[in-house]
């Protein structure tokens, strides 16, 4: 197994800004001809051996297009792009050709979708007025960029985007919101009895074990077996030299339907996973990666990001207080010197007697004492969640660190736990509930209007 440092990403308030995450490192493989004589039962009528006639790269790849008679620019698409990466702290040169070019078309067809969004709403009669935009974009400016209204438009522009671009992102989203108030959510019921049965079913499975895991699967069959064995143990070395995040070798390698997903298969308990999968996550430490696993059809490689008790208080949601004392070692200390000065550094931390004597220790170690409050145990890389949770009150973790960086310690100060998690309340299941339809029947009715739409593509 492989551990990886725990990393928490937090994504933009666009909705396009996923799309650009989601797409990084997926490779385009183009085909001429499909071989495969196992055609999936889809009701088309698709022949098993089929031959593309005519040229590969269709017009839909075109940077503009009108829907509906509104046109859609290939400066729309450049600002929107810019606008994407300015919330992802990505300069858009940094985005390799090929995936910009993907992300183009997926900017594309965002922009296609607000458009109709908004034209499906004036049907309705829902308009959104200009002063009611301005003003969240004054909320947007604030929370999203930490500046104000007047000084954005300068900062998008200096991005190669502009405010236009953001005001109608802006417009399409306060527009569809309504347009589902006023004529989707009246129609959404939930039965008592459906709250009833979500409740009963979370008290059955209260204290079950769930797993957050990403995978990376390859099909296999007698004849590569081998060979595909292989490539999963390359993948596998690749990841530990760190070169590139699981997410991006996911949506290059996998061959499943999380492909362009970075392999996440989100929180899923045990007993849905097949019986393999499962027994590995269940040995797994947070952070680590398992594999080739053998699986139905071929190899999976898992990576585990997270693990939880269903409605189990979780240790590792308990804030701390700590105080870190580091020691910093001269520039080019040798791994020898290193070992000493930590080995030194651990001695100087057995005289600790609770955190009070922490400062006059460390003044006596010659290392730098700060204090940290409010530290949730999950926030720690997960070697020293492990160590952490082990910890009395005033004891102190082993000394970690590099040559480079110097080493370190933790000492627990404080520790508040959290208490037994309860069964949510009838109507927050009712509430999710209703939004889960609601969201399910925006989705179909926008795939209507997809159908319906009339797009020429220039």
């Amino acid at each position: 197994m492989i551990s990886f440092g725990s990393k928490n990403k937090t994504a933009g308030l666009m909705s396009a800004a996923a799309l650009m995450l989601a797409t990084a490192g997926a490779s385009a493989i183009p085909a001429q001809t499909v071989r495969d004589t196992t055609v999936p039962e889809t009701g088309l009528d698709i022949p098993a051996n089929l031959q593309i006639f005519g040229k590969v790269d269709p017009n839909v790849r075109k940077p503009t297009a009108i829907v509906n008679n509104t046109v859609i620019t290939g400066t729309d698409v450049d600002h929107r792009m810019a606008l994407i990466a300015l919330y992802n702290n990505v300069p858009v040169g940094r985005i390799p050709g090929e995936e910009r070019d993907r992300l183009r078309l997926q900017i594309l067809r965002q922009l296609i979708d607000e458009t109709l969004q908004v034209q499906e709403a004036k049907t309705a009669d829902i308009t959104v007025t200009p002063a009611e935009v301005t003003q969240a974009f004054a909320r947007t400016a604030q929370a999203s960029f930490k500046t104000t209204a007047d000084k954005l438009p300068a900062i998008l522009a200096a991005a190669g985007s502009s405010d236009r671009s953001l005001k109608r992102e802006i417009e399409a989203e306060l527009a569809w919101q309504r347009y589902l108030r006023r004529r989707v959510e009246p129609f959404v019921n939930v039965g008592d009895q459906e709250v009833k049965g979500i409740l009963d079913r979370l008290k059955a499975a209260q204290g079950t074990q769930e797993f957050n895991v990403k995978e990376i699967f390859l099909k296999a069959d007698s004849a590569n077996e081998q060979r595909v064995f292989g490539k999963a143990r390359e993948i596998i070395a690749d990841l530990a030299k760190g070169t590139q995040p699981f997410e991006v070798l996911a949506n290059q390698y996998t061959e499943t339907s999380l492909k362009g997903k970075g392999g996440d298969l989100g929180w899923v308990r045990g007993a849905v996973l097949p019986p393999e999968l499962a027994q590995a996550a269940s040995e797994m430490q947070i952070g680590q990666v398992a594999g080739p696993i053998p699986n139905s059809g071929g190899f999976s490689i898992l990576y585990l990001t997270d693990k939880r008790q269903v409605l189990t208080a979780d240790p590792r949601d308990a804030k701390l207080s700590l105080k870190q004392l580091t020691l910093r070692f001269p520039p080019n200390t040798t791994q020898a010197d290193a070992t000493a000065r930590a080995a030194a550094f651990a001695n100087g931390l057995r005289t600790l007697q609770g955190c009070g004597t922490a400062d006059r220790v460390g003044a006596a170690l010659g290392a730098e004492v700060v204090d940290n409050d409010s530290i949730q145990v999950r926030q720690l890389p997960a070697p020293l969640q492990e160590i952490i949770l082990k910890l009395q009150i005033g004891q102190a973790t082993p000394p970690f660190g590099s040559p480079v960086e110097g080493v370190r310690s933790l000492v627990l100060c404080g520790r508040d736990d959290v208490r037994g998690a309860d069964l949510p309340r009838a109507d927050q299941v009712q509430n999710q509930l209703e939004q889960t339809r609601v969201n399910l029947r925006a989705q179909q009715k926008l795939r209507d209007l997809r159908r319906d739409a009339v797009v020429d593509y220039r």
